[in-house]
């Protein structure tokens, strides 16, 4: 079985023969389904909607569950990055257009919400922070990673990954069902959360938040849950 670990931010690829890497970010199972011999059409699309940043919060989503995708665990939680080396990873394996764009947006030390996705019980988990802007992302000259992509080639790589680092966990786990009971009485009323991509464009595994969207959330820290 290939080594389950996180390569350490900003390292350099391995020899191609050597074990993958583990995948440490999914898209959703929706997500995922944006295939690489549909990327033409794709790129053209997501390249006109988000060629700007148009944000300076996010929410990035992981697996923090056990799964096994080509033979490679794609497990990674946010205990898993905060015990990383400096508490710091790259944020690999995206393969979708539109959230390719987004990784590419971001600036430094712009802040992320960390998102356990496809698992018992999903919501934010925690922060992070930006530390090191896109630049190629390494998984996709690697054939034996389930993120390998041969179309994809190294003077001209279709994919991108930033590195994060952990700033701190929650005060309490705030669940999806909570975010989206949220997200229904803000539709009625105009509230905060009432446009949030979770919900509106929910198979994105990287999101852009409005300032409004972030510091709401945030205050649902201190709050009982709904």
């Amino acid at each position: 079985m290939p080594r389950a670990r996180k390569r350490p931010a900003g390292a350099a690829r391995p020899d191609k023969k050597g074990p993958g890497g583990k995948r440490t970010k999914t898209e959703d199972p929706g997500e995922a389904s944006a295939k690489v011999e549909n990327s033409s059409l794709q790129e053209t699309s997501a390249s006109r909607d988000c060629g700007k940043n148009l944000s300076s919060y996010w929410l990035m989503k992981s697996e923090p569950e056990s799964r096994l995708e080509r033979g490679v665990d794609v497990k990674f939680s946010i205990e898993d990055l905060r015990a990383q080396p400096k508490q710091t990873a790259c944020w690999d394996g995206v393969r979708n257009y539109q959230a390719r764009n987004f990784l590419r947006a971001m600036k430094l030390e712009e802040e992320a919400f960390f998102y356990h996705s496809n698992c018992r019980e999903p919501g934010i988990a925690g922060l992070m922070k930006i530390v090191k802007e896109a630049y190629p992302d390494h998984t996709q000259f690697e054939k034996n990673n389930p993120h390998y992509d041969p179309s994809s080639k190294e003077d001209n790589p279709k994919w991108s990954m930033v590195d994060v680092q952990f700033v701190r966990m929650m005060k309490r786990f705030i669940p999806l069902a909570e975010l989206k009971t949220h997200h229904q009485a803000h539709r009625a009323t105009g509230g905060p959360l009432k446009n949030m991509a979770l919900f509106t464009r929910q198979r994105l595994s990287v999101q852009p938040l409005t300032r409004e969207e972030f510091d709401f959330i945030l205050s649902l820290e201190e709050k009982e849950p709904s």
